[in-house]
């Protein structure tokens, strides 16, 4: 279900939606859009179109209905009182996707922060059934503390326990970035939209193995290796390494307790050097993605971090759409970025994203002279 309240990206085929819940493991069986100039404050959509949705669900067999976009505490436990099923939004979804992929132990405490964060704000919703409980010992029928009072304590208490073992990762990762800042190790993040292809281009640059598939969020955790770059004059004379990380894709409407909580995943991009901002070409709706991994840029604080733009997945581009030269400039923000054509399946434009590295990286930190040798000295026969 989506609600078209005037906003520019508005998708009114559903399709980001539906490949979301196909990713969280789930059959779409419907899809409703509708327009409004503002969200019912009950139902969101009003009760003419919630009457209609219901309908729609009853006819199809859906077993759950599914909002593009985040509904309030209220909203969602009328939607559900009224339609008499679940009823969640987009955030959710994306927590769920997000809960199914997490790996590494600090991508599931991440997730396991997000989502408690998210469940503080519906224990309205999950505990109307149950009364007060009594008293404890030596108080006669007095009434005791509410089930969704002992609720919200719990959950309170493991936002805390969570947000401290966090913080102990994080220290974790600046202790590492403090490594590479000492042996003066130039630092390459990936990002850019979910899907474009920002795992299969670092497993083609460092012949790593990072899990990479046709689907939404496919890798959460961020993995970083070495990566060597050949001098340009390709003679096998030298060249250096630097360090390259493939980071968490961003999406339209990214929670922002996903944001909070994958701040010591993230801040892998404000730290580093360069930005290799992966852009899917081949999606029609790639301007809008680009806006999106910006705004979530810079809310990280990695808005001023140069960037190298790969406009990837050309191979899937019609004959009449391919570039006629796989490198130029791109403008971002009032900024001229250079940006690379490539595709990281069939291989296309690697060799040229590689001599653009080389050549970024050289102008920002060149490669330090030798020292001249020692004046010889006269000595004394």
């Amino acid at each position: 279900m989506g609600v078209d309240l005037g906003f520019p990206h508005f998708d009114a085929e559903l399709e980001e939606l539906g490949q979301l819940a196909q990713t969280a493991g789930m059959d779409p069986v419907a899809r409703v859009a509708c327009k409004r100039k503002a969200p019912d404050a009950a139902l969101f959509v009003g009760k003419g179109k919630a009457d209609e949705i219901k309908a729609l669900a009853e006819e199809t067999g859906a077993s759950e209905i599914l909002f593009d976009q985040s509904l309030s505490p209220a909203q969602q436990r009328n939607l559900e009182k009224h339609m008499d099923m679940p009823v969640n939004d987009r955030t959710m979804l994306i927590l769920e996707i997000f809960a199914q992929r997490a790996r590494s132990h600090e991508g599931k405490l991440q997730v396991e922060l997000a989502r408690l964060r998210y469940l503080s704000t519906r224990l309205v919703r999950r505990w109307s059934h149950l009364e007060r409980q009594t008293g404890g010992a030596g108080v006669r029928g007095g009434p005791g503390e509410k089930q969704i009072e002992l609720d919200r304590r719990m959950i309170d208490d493991s936002i805390k326990r969570t947000r401290e073992r966090l913080v102990k990762v994080k220290r974790q990762r600046a202790t590492q970035r403090r490594q590479r800042e000492r042996r003066d190790t130039f630092a390459i993040s990936i990002v850019g939209y979910t899907n474009a292809g920002k795992s299969t281009l670092f497993n083609a640059l460092v012949k790593a193995r990072a899990y990479a598939a046709d689907q939404l969020f496919a890798t959460l955790d961020t993995t970083t290796r070495q990566l060597f770059l050949q001098d340009a004059d390709g003679a096998g004379t030298g060249g250096r390494s630097v360090s390259l990380s493939d980071t968490v894709g961003f999406i339209r409407d990214l929670p922002h307790g996903l944001i909070d909580a994958f701040q010591a995943t993230l801040q892998e991009a404000a730290d580093a050097d360069l930005l290799l901002h992966v852009v899917d070409a081949s999606n029609p709706h790639h301007p809008e993605q680009i806006d999106e991994v910006q705004r979530v840029l810079h809310e990280i604080g990695a808005g001023d971090v140069p960037q190298l733009l790969v406009f990837n997945k050309i191979d899937a581009l019609a004959p009449e759409q391919q570039p006629r030269n796989l490198v130029d400039r791109f403008e971002v923000e009032g900024t001229q970025s250079p940006r690379v054509f490539a595709s990281s399946k069939s291989g296309t434009g690697l060799p040229e994203l590689r001599r653009e590295l080389v050549r970024i990286v050289a102008a920002a930190r060149p490669p330090a002279e030798p020292a001249e040798p020692a004046p010889l000295t006269p000595t004394s026969s």
